[in-house]
């Protein structure tokens, strides 16, 4: 009777939820359980994660046995904070132990794209950025392997670049910066195990993780396994490689239009787009104190819900933003206790899927598959009709996140309303000349370090004044793509601000961040659940990259900006100043 007492006044939440929703993995230790929940509730550590990242040294029973016991000799069943320190020294190794050191075998001194820099300041700074990959490369030891009961971490074959700091596992979507990033470095063999990871990964599980940990096993993130696979393609013309991955990308594509995809009726007509969804009504074990104080006072119904929407903005890679809220008037406002983001159609990601299925039929073309290539061309056709039916705004000129409860779009600021323009996944060359004049129009260009993801203060990472560096490198890429001069000198600008923003961080603190402040002169960015991170995977990716672009003007002095520039830059300096 006692033991039933413990469960039900410890772990009522999760019988309840574990009752209409699966466990976000196997584990009773990293995912549920109440180990689990009595190390985090006594935050023995800074950070949720740092529990969930620990080996066991015993096998799961046994650690749960011990624990039961430990338990059952406790008051009320609650293990005194001193006792679990004494647990967990006996049964836990620390964080980290699951990798053994290794340097890329592959990393080498001056890649020819050094070469592309005129300036010598950016060149020297560009080297010391090519030598970090040498310090973010992680190899998972064999006992991953052979017990894989010990760990949360995911076994992959091959080593890897991870983002840096508390991020000690591989990410999904990260991993595309970083790939290119590599590719410039010459380090081929480095990005090809990469992306072999991800393809073994699609094959066990159907689509890539969020990340290289157990408790993310329910939860992708943008897919861009695709995309890195043509990347490696542009850079060797590997066709056999091409077609041993084929299958397997179109495996991945499958698993997002059968488990992410939303059927919504706009004028009478019924289109198929996408959404992040993630059905596990449980907090996330690496945010698991967060999440649980989070819906103090909520009902059953609606902690589930959230738990649930917070997973699923998580698999968005903007986990936080505003752009996920939606409130009890179906506005986008609120705090995060309003994220809603299964009940939103985003643009991003329908750009994203609409690229990926761009890339698919040119892949089946390479392969000689015509009749293939032929159905990739309609998806996307159906796409770019459905976006243009439901996201875009011709009065505004941008396309705009679909509230799938009030069956209409967001309006606000965000830099997703401009992914399309990357993706190129329009119908008429008029659209993205307009969303030029959005951006233009938006406020966003205003700021002296890059645009920030969106214009609201919310306090959440992906919101003002954070600009995110992958988001810099689409918005850039897409513009240089674009034939009116206008746009590709707007593409130099923000290049140019991005760099010097980066560079002045480097020259100040000796490290790349995860994301940076618009204002300032060269300051990480900070907000959300975690302290800045440092390293940072897809910044030295996407830094490389700008340098090997444009590094023939690019300058570590003077800012060099157009005409049609310089008063918003001049407002904002002045606003700086009041």
């Amino acid at each position: 009777m006692r033991i039933l007492t413990f469960f039900c006044s410890l772990m009522t939440l999760l019988v309840i939820v574990k009752m209409a929703f699966p466990p976000p993995c196997d584990s009773e230790i990293y995912c549920t359980g109440p180990i689990l929940h009595q190390v985090q509730e006594a935050k023995l550590f800074d950070d949720d994660k740092y529990f969930v990242d620990m080996k066991l040294k015993a096998a799961p029973d046994v650690v749960l046995s011990a624990f039961y016991n430990l338990s059952n000799a406790s008051p009320n069943m609650t293990v005194p904070p001193a006792k679990l320190r004494e647990f967990l020294s006996e049964y836990f190794e620390e964080a980290g132990t699951e990798f053994e050191p290794w340097t890329p075998e592959d990393w080498h001194e001056k890649p020819k794209f050094l070469e592309k820099v005129a300036d010598q300041e950016l060149r020297n700074w560009a080297e010391k950025i090519h030598n970090l990959w040498k310090s973010l490369g992680r190899k998972i030891r064999v006992g991953v392997k052979d017990h894989p009961e010990l760990y949360s971490l995911i076994y992959t074959p091959h080593p890897v670049i991870v983002p840096g700091g508390r991020f000690r596992e591989f990410y999904y979507w990260d991993s595309y910066w970083v790939i290119n990033g590599l590719l410039l470095s010459e380090m081929t063999d480095t990005a090809y195990g990469m992306i072999q990871n991800f393809l073994y990964l699609v094959n066990r599980y159907g689509f890539v993780p969020n990340g290289g940990r157990v408790y993310y096993e329910r939860r992708s993130q943008p897919p861009f396994l695709t995309l890195m696979v043509e990347s490696y393609y542009r850079a060797t013309k590997d066709k056999e490689f091409l077609r041993a991955a084929l299958p397997t990308l179109e495996r991945e594509y499958q698993f997002w239009m059968q488990n992410r995809s939303k059927a919504v009726t706009v004028n009478g007509a019924e289109h198929i787009l996408n959404r992040y969804h993630v059905e596990v009504g449980l907090p996330r074990p690496e945010s698991y104190t967060d999440d649980l104080e989070l819906v103090e006072g909520l009902t059953d119904d609606h902690k589930e819900r959230l738990w649930m929407d917070l997973k699923a903005g998580a698999e968005s890679g903007w986990d936080f933003s505003s752009r996920w809220y939606i409130d009890s008037d179906g506005h986008n406002n609120g705090t995060l206790t309003k994220t809603r983001t299964s009940q939103i159609l985003p643009v991003d990601l329908n750009a994203l899927l609409c690229l990926n299925e761009k890339t698919l039929a040119s892949f089946h073309r390479t392969l000689g598959n015509g009749d293939s290539a032929a159905q990739y061309d309609r998806a996307v056709a159906r796409r770019v009709e459905a976006m243009e039916s439901v996201l875009w705004d011709a009065e505004r000129g941008a396309w705009f996140d679909y509230n799938l409860v009030t069956h209409s779009n967001h309006f606000e600021f965000y830099f997703s309303n401009l992914a399309p323009i990357w993706a190129q996944c329009y119908s008429r060359p008029e659209m993205p000349e307009k969303a030029v004049q959005y951006l233009k129009g938006s406020g966003a260009l205003q700021f002296p370090n890059g645009v920030p993801t969106s214009l609201r203060q919310s306090g959440q990472q992906w919101d003002y004044p954070n600009a995110w560096p992958p988001l810099q490198h689409m918005l850039i890429e897409g513009l240089s793509k674009l034939p009116s001069e206008e746009a590709k000198e707007l593409a130099f600008d923000l290049v140019q601000r991005w760099i010097k923003t980066n560079w002045l961080a480097y020259s100040k603190y000796e490290a790349m961040f995860e994301k940076y402040d618009v204002n300032g002169d060269g300051k990480p960015g900070g907000g959300g659940e975690y302290e800045v991170q440092l390293g940072f995977g897809w910044t030295n990716g996407v830094v490389l990259q700008l340098l090997d672009q444009y590094g023939a003007t690019l300058t570590s002095g003077s800012r060099r900006v157009s005409s049609g520039l310089m008063l918003p830059l001049v407002i904002s300096a002045h606003r700086m100043l009041q």
